[in-house]
């Protein structure tokens, strides 16, 4: 609560209601997805569906804090618009793509994953993912004035997304218990047991990819500016 207190105070202080417009795009657009296709979640020891802190300031922080940086304010709000498209991006992605029909495969290797696996991606998620950046993208769009800046959102979007994949897939670390003979993405099982690294980076965990995949959004958002300036 606190964190999502802290990320919509200093959207709204440095981006006005506009700022605002996006976030709740994002915001109810996340939750409306999730609740018509609840993600599946792997048997991989992940955290659930609820949001803890950590998990909104990956997905909301670099937009809080591009939002009170000083530049021009349109650049501020496009960048909120930027970061939060990637984030809604994954969420839908994440939502739609665990219901696919189709085989989960790992971006990048192309192994066959169980749905829900970070990392894994899906031809419906995909579709997920561009509808996602588009909601928020349009919402920023239209508050900005600048159709142009629509398009550019959903690629930022998208793309953050698939960069979110491949990093899951490649420098997330992974874990098995021991001692339950099951995969974790924690170091510590839910059974209280330390577990066992396996692939990936110990340190990086799901929540620091999606920060790495939103602050990457938001470099990107500042270069389309500058390059359609």
């Amino acid at each position: 609560m606190v964190a999502a207190w802290t990320t919509g105070t200093l959207i709204l202080y440095g981006t006005g209601w506009s700022g605002g417009a996006v976030l709740a795009a994002f915001f109810v657009s996340s939750n409306l997805i999730s609740r018509v296709f609840p993600p599946v979640l792997a048997e991989m020891d992940s955290k659930g569906e609820r949001r803890d802190a950590w998990q909104v300031y990956a997905n909301g922080g670099p937009a809080a804090l591009a939002a009170v940086i000083p530049a021009d304010s349109s650049l501020r709000l496009w960048l909120v618009t930027a970061s939060l498209a990637a984030a809604a991006a994954d969420t839908w992605a994440t939502s739609v793509g665990t219901h696919s029909k189709g085989p989960v495969r790992l971006l990048g290797s192309g192994v066959v994953v169980p749905p829900g696996t970070s990392g894994g991606v899906t031809g419906a998620g995909s579709i997920g993912a561009a509808l996602g950046a588009m909601v928020v993208s349009g919402v920023g769009a239209l508050a900005i004035g600048r159709a142009s800046l629509f398009a550019a959102g959903t690629l930022i979007g998208f793309w953050g997304m698939m960069l979110d994949s491949f990093a899951g897939s490649r420098w997330q670390g992974r874990f098995h218990c021991i001692r339950c003979d099951q995969p974790s993405e924690r170091q510590v099982h839910r059974c209280g047991e330390s577990t066992e690294r396996r692939a990936g980076v110990s340190w990086l965990s799901n929540d620091g990819v999606n920060l790495l995949a939103t602050t990457l959004a938001l470099v990107a958002g500042w270069a389309s500016w500058t390059w359609l300036d």
